[in-house]
């Protein structure tokens, strides 16, 4: 039997806030939608949310972890796990995102997986990094 090759996309980056706002900013619906998407989030490991996502429409998700301040990950249209671990460092928070599950065997995985990165690398994160230290 053969096995699909996944790849992951790993983000690093420093928020001055600490885990607590840094977590707020996450799992509330409200601030998510500043920075990201909006949609129904919320932290309770098994809740089902969407988020609203332009030019896709409303994609499922689902909470499989939630340690307030330290790790929130949920499911991703199905295929895709997003993982975030929140680093206390100084001041502020090294947030460490993971988002898995691209099937790089496949070619539209495979794009995926390579213009998702630039934009959570250089869009999506630093509009959360921008976000918390103005006080949310």
């Amino acid at each position: 039997m053969a096995y699909a090759r996944t790849g992951t996309i790993s983000v690093d980056q420093f928020i001055d806030a600490p885990p607590a706002e840094v977590w707020r900013a996450l799992t509330d619906p409200k601030l998510h939608a500043r920075w990201w998407a909006p949609g129904d989030i919320a932290e309770h490991v098994g809740h089902r949310f969407h988020l609203e996502m332009p030019g896709f429409g409303s994609i499922p998700c689902e909470v499989l972890e939630s340690r307030p301040h330290e790790r929130f990950a949920y499911s991703f249209n199905g295929d895709w796990t997003l993982t975030w671990r929140l680093v206390p460092e100084g001041r502020g928070t090294r947030l460490l995102l993971d988002h898995s599950g691209f099937d790089l065997d496949d070619k539209r995985g495979r794009n995926a997986c390579e213009r998702m990165g630039p934009g959570w690398r250089d869009g999506v994160l630093p509009r959360l990094a921008e976000l918390l230290p103005a006080g949310g």
